[in-house]
């Protein structure tokens, strides 16, 4: 204010000299050639070139941020032509006219009405023109002038990106850069030092520093770990006035975290770890977990597991988790614990990133003892070996053993085992298995021709668990014996003509044989021994299995004979030699000259010329219909020769016979499951009640019962298994349901004895009264040992 004054006054002041030339140059602040200045000012006289400027003004400064009431003086702007009587009149337009700025239209004095900011803006251009008050006309050309705002120290440094957040890997040497911040100031970098920024710390220390020029942070202190403080909170100050007293500050916050570095090694905090694990386990399965610490965190923390050491490292393995980073312990093949009952491991833990500046910190792994123990569980019994393969011949006799099936309790216990077939493998029972001993016999006779495979699954049970059931696959192959004679493979008929020559081939044979050899079939034909001296045709073996038909003689006739039959004798090169005799059917038939057949029917020779074919077949229903008849006369004369009396034996109330209860045949099966009794795993397996079977019951003795000192000798299971099957051959046997087999008795069996042989050493006396309440068909026993009769002794 005071500067606009001064120059206002000085230019008035030589405007009111006669030194309008350089007031207008001073004030306007154009810019003065050389000499121009230093010739107005001399005394003496000077040439002036230059036309003498109309207007007087200067470029006005004005300081923002006025706080007065009354309007801020600016300037005054006057015009040579005005003489003071108010007849010229100011106008100011363009930006701020009227609005920010005023003039007084009389005098040409500018008045700031509002308050200014130069951070808004810096300058106004604006323009004058003074106008005849009277007539409005232009006294001067319309011409510019600049109003600046001066700047003074109102703005505070910023920080436009704050706050800030930084990372810095823990343990950094001293000096290392974290970032930079940056602080704007909004007042005038060229005026004073309002814009000059300081850069202080005002929190951090004594870990953080900062550059006071640059703004950039750096670390102050020298192992710096994340594991004790990993988040710093920094104040950052930024002063104005380069920092003098008075200059304006701004703050801003860093958010300082500390990264990770692999600087911890990792630690087992449990030394001795204890495991147990069932022997049944599966491979694979978890057994349990090992944790080795590492305070470090993301990759750092990494962890990779091994086992160094120990009995068990064929036996179990060990797999890092990498969600969670721990040692999980699986079983890595069966265990058993009548093998081994325990095992110990020694696990380590390592970090598999490392640093080579922080090795110094290691060792970075660490050992910690397992000890793993195995729990005994019930297992069902192990066949030795896993699976078997059996030869045998088709004719096998029935009961012979072909292979014995041997398995045992794995457990402690060693309880007695107990075998059996599983029947849906062996659906037509063709073998037994000995209970106690797990002897494979033959039930049934095999034939290779029906069946040359069997796959059969034997069972073995603990006698003590039942539960407890192991099976075993045995594959049986039926080997093949000579056992069947080559025979014909089709019904062969052949034809020989009437002018057929002698030693012509009429037929080709050939045979089948359901063996397989293994040196191939190989077929001899011959003339069976009955013909022999065959007159009419004869055999010609081709060596190929084939034989060709050939004739004997020449001139056949129809009438004479139309069919010869010839029986052909076909053996096999087996061992024994089988054969089998077939007959070739051979008729007489006439034929061409090209020994095309005509005719194979010897009717036309046979029947008379007059009598056709049609007649003979109208004689032959006639005599057939008189048959008939003959015969329905004689029986209707026979019934009426029989009397209609009825005799007493036939009366036929006594044929209506009454049970008022059951007993006997096959019916009784309705009322229990007798298999049941042979085999109570699989009548317990079944479950639900059975209907009525018609099939063969499975035969099991008692024996699982027994102690296997009274197993009976395989000749008297061959013998059992051979009557059975001649019992289930026999249509007229009894059904099965009335054959009871009493295996055993004596001491060693459940049912006790059965024998008489011991009752006569009994005292007691048995009663036989009840024999009268049986009914009629037993009276005759009851009379001889009922109450009347002596009672026998047994």
């Amino acid at each position: 204010m005071s500067n606009a004054k001064s120059w206002l006054g000085l230019g008035m002041s030589l405007y009111f000299c006669g030194l309008m030339d350089l007031a207008t140059t001073v004030l306007s602040g154009t810019p003065t050639p050389p000499g121009e200045l230093e010739a107005l000012l001399s005394d003496k006289p000077q040439s002036h070139s230059r036309t003498k400027r109309s207007w007087v003004w200067n470029q006005f400064f004005v300081l923002e941020e006025y706080t007065g009431t009354d309007p801020l003086y600016v300037g005054k702007l006057h015009s040579d032509m005005d003489r003071g009587d108010g007849s010229i009149k100011y106008i100011l337009s363009g930006e701020g006219a009227g609005v920010v700025f005023t003039i007084d239209d009389t005098t040409g004095d500018i008045h700031a009405i509002q308050r200014l900011d130069r951070e808004e803006r810096a300058q106004y251009t604006l323009r004058a023109q003074a106008l005849d008050r009277r007539t409005g006309r232009p006294m001067e050309p319309e011409s510019e002038f600049i109003i600046k705002i001066q700047d003074i120290n109102d703005n505070e440094p910023k920080f436009l990106d704050g706050p800030y957040i930084a990372t810095v890997p823990e343990m950094s040497p001293v000096g290392t850069s974290v970032i930079q911040v940056t602080a704007t100031d909004a007042d005038d970098p060229t005026y004073g030092n309002s814009a000059r920024v300081v850069y202080s710390i005002l929190q951090g220390q004594p870990y953080f520093s900062v550059d006071s020029k640059t703004g950039v942070i750096r670390t102050a202190l020298m192992n710096m770990d994340r594991e004790a403080k990993e988040y710093y909170e920094v104040i950052i100050q930024a002063k104005d006035m380069g920092g003098q007293l008075g200059g304006l500050a701004g703050t801003t916050t860093v958010n300082v975290t500390l990264s990770d570095v692999n600087d911890n090694p990792p630690r087992f905090p449990q030394k001795h770890y204890q495991m147990s694990v069932l022997e049944s386990a599966p491979v694979s399965s978890t057994v349990g977990r090992v944790f080795a610490k590492d305070l470090d965190e993301g990759i750092n923390a990494e962890m990779k597991y091994t086992i160094v050491d120990g009995d068990g490292a064929d036996a179990f393995d060990v797999n890092t988790d990498p969600n969670f980073q721990v040692g999980i312990i699986t079983v890595k093949k069966p265990l058993s614990f009548e093998s081994k009952k325990s095992y110990t491991l020694k696990v380590e833990g390592a970090n598999p990133h490392l640093e080579m500046r922080f090795l110094n910190l290691g060792p970075f792994q660490d050992t910690t003892t397992v000890h793993i123990s195995v729990e005994d569980v019930d297992e069902p019994p192990v066949f030795e070996p896993g699976f078997y393969f059996v030869e045998v011949p088709e004719d096998v006799a029935i009961g012979t053993t072909i292979q014995i099936i041997s398995a045992k309790d794995p457990d402690v216990t060693n309880n007695s085992i107990r075998y059996s077939i599983d029947r849906s493998s062996d659906p037509g029972r063709f073998f037994y298995v000995d209970i106690t001993t797990g002897a494979l016999m033959t039930a049934r006779p095999l034939d290779r021709e029906e069946f040359s495979w069997h796959n059969i699954t034997v069972l073995a049970m603990e006698m003590n668990n039942p539960s407890q059931v192991g099976s075993v696959s045995v594959t049986i192959k039926v080997l093949d014996v000579n056992d069947n004679a080559p025979e014909f493979p089709r019904f062969y008929e052949a034809f020989v003509c009437e002018n057929a020559k002698s030693g012509q081939m009429i037929q080709t044979v050939s045979a089948v044989d359901q063996d397989d050899p293994r040196d191939g079939q190989h077929f001899h034909y011959s003339l069976a021994p009955e013909a022999a001296n065959n007159p009419n045709f004869t055999v010609r073996d081709n060596e190929d299995n084939t034989a060709r038909i050939l004739t004997r003689r020449s001139s056949f006739r129809q009438q004479e004979q139309s069919v010869f039959y010839l029986p052909i004798l076909i053996s096999d090169n087996g061992q024994p030699v089988l054969s089998s005799t077939g007959t070739l059917t051979i008729q007489v038939c006439s034929c061409d000259d090209n020994g095309h057949v005509l005719s194979c029917s010897p009717e036309a020779y046979m029947l008379p010329v007059s009598l056709s074919r049609g007649a003979l077949i109208a004689i032959l229903a006639c005599i057939f219909v008189l048959l008939v008849l003959v015969l329905l006369i004689l029986s209707l004369r026979r019934h009426r020769k029989r009397p209609y009396v009825i005799d007493d034996e036939e009366n036929i109330h006594e044929n209506i016979v009454r049970y008022d209860d059951e007993g006997g045949g096959e019916e009784d099966t309705e009322a229990f499951d007798i298999a049941a009794l042979w085999n109570p795993r699989e009548a317990q397996a079944a479950g639900a009640p059975k209907a009525r079977q018609d099939m063969l019951p499975e035969i099991e003795s008692l024996s699982r019962y027994v102690p296997q000192t009274c197993a009976v000798s395989s000749t008297v299971h061959s013998y059992v298994l051979a009557k059975l099957y001649e019992a289930d051959m026999d249509v007229w046997a009894p059904p099965f349901d009335s054959l009871q087999t009493y295996m055993f008795e004596g001491d060693g069996s459940v049912a006790g004895s059965l024998s008489s042989l011991q009752s006569a050493a009994s005292d007691s006396e048995q009663s036989f009264d009840f024999l009268t309440d049986w009914g009629p068909r037993f009276r005759t026993l009851a009379e001889l040992y009922g109450a009347e009769g002596p009672a026998p002794r047994w």
